[in-house]
This record gives structure tokens, sequence and C-alpha cells, in this order.
């Protein structure tokens, strides 16, 4: 598969999967999600979203281990995303030294950039907090977390890596009901 073809399964949503994540007040109620993050090389940059300008996701990783959240917000040219993928970490645990991979979606240079595996960068420490909002699904938590990478996120179809030298965030992540069964056949979450 080419990077152009994973670039878009990876910027496309499927509607009844996207839909109930994403509130229309954005990541938290009253725009209270923000991600600020240090960029290093391909793409150099200092990285401030907050309120309107940001959206994000949680769930369930599709493998039933662990969580994946998606921040997205605007970038000279395009959308940049980031990808947190933590396939320790359990639904509403909060944790230290939690190991992530980290996949960046550059929509302006058209590029992926990942850590091909969760050994390179890590939460120091990340926190979920149930939230009790009418407006969201039922098992939605607020994520806070904050970490590093040690080494580079390598562009998948070529040259090019960028370094997080730092991260942190506040989003959400949600659950749907079928959720559960999941999780509890994964044994190995913190």
């Amino acid at each position: 598969m080419t990077a152009a073809a994973i670039f878009a399964l990876l910027f496309a949503q499927a509607p009844d999967a996207a839909a109930p994540l994403l509130p229309a007040e954005g990541c938290l109620p009253g725009d209270a999600g923000f991600l600020e993050m240090r960029l290093r090389g391909s793409i150099d940059a200092e990285i401030r979203w907050q309120g309107t300008e940001l959206a994000c996701a949680g769930m369930l990783r599709p493998d039933g281990r662990g969580l994946r959240l998606r921040f997205a917000g605007p970038r000279a040219g395009g959308e940049l995303a980031i990808v947190f993928a933590a396939p320790e970490l359990a639904m509403g645990a909060s944790a230290r030294a939690v190991p992530v991979n980290v996949t960046l979606l550059d929509g302006a240079g058209g590029r992926i950039y990942g850590t091909r595996g969760d050994r390179l960068c890590q939460f120091d420490e990340v926190e979920q907090q149930l939230l009790e909002d009418a407006g969201l699904p039922p098992r939605s938590y607020r994520v806070r977390a904050r970490g590093f990478c040690t080494a580079p996120a390598r562009a998948v179809d070529g040259d090019g890596a960028v370094l997080l030298t730092r991260f942190d965030f506040l989003g959400r992540v949600s659950f749907r009901d079928d959720d559960g069964a999941a999780a509890a056949q994964f044994g190995g979450a913190r």
C-alpha cells in the first residue's frame, strides 16, 4: 500500500464510528481540551492548540488493547494530526511511565511519520477521570497526559523524521457499550 493510500485511510473516518466521539463544542465541554507539543526535524513547530481550533477523539484501540487518542489542528497548508496509541493503558486507568506509539499525519506535506512501536515514546503521567455530562457518551473520560519521545518518528514513505521533544494534552476518550467486552479480554492493561 502506498503512503498516499495509507494517508487517505488514516484521515478518513467512518461516519458511524466518528460521530459519537466528537461533541459539537470540541474535545471537552467548555472547550477545555488542549494539545501542546514541540516538534523538531522535518516539521519544526511549537504547537499550542485549544478550543475550537482543536479536534480530538479517543477510543479503544481496534485490537481491544489499550487506548488511542487523536488530536488535529491547523497548520499552514493543511491539517496536522497526531495519534497516541497506548496498548498498556486500560479504560479509566491512571498510570506513570506508559509506553506509547506516536503517529503524525501531515496534511500540508502529505507525509506520515511514525515511531513504529511503543518503545520510543512514553506518557510520563496519564490521568483519566470519568466525565458525567449528558451530552457525552455514558463512558467518557477526561484524559490528561504529558510525555516525551527519545527518538524521532520516521517518515513511512522515505526520508524525513520528526522528534517530539515533549507533549502535553487534555482530551477525551469515549467507549461504546460493546467496548467493555473487548477491554475485559485484555488483561495486561494498567
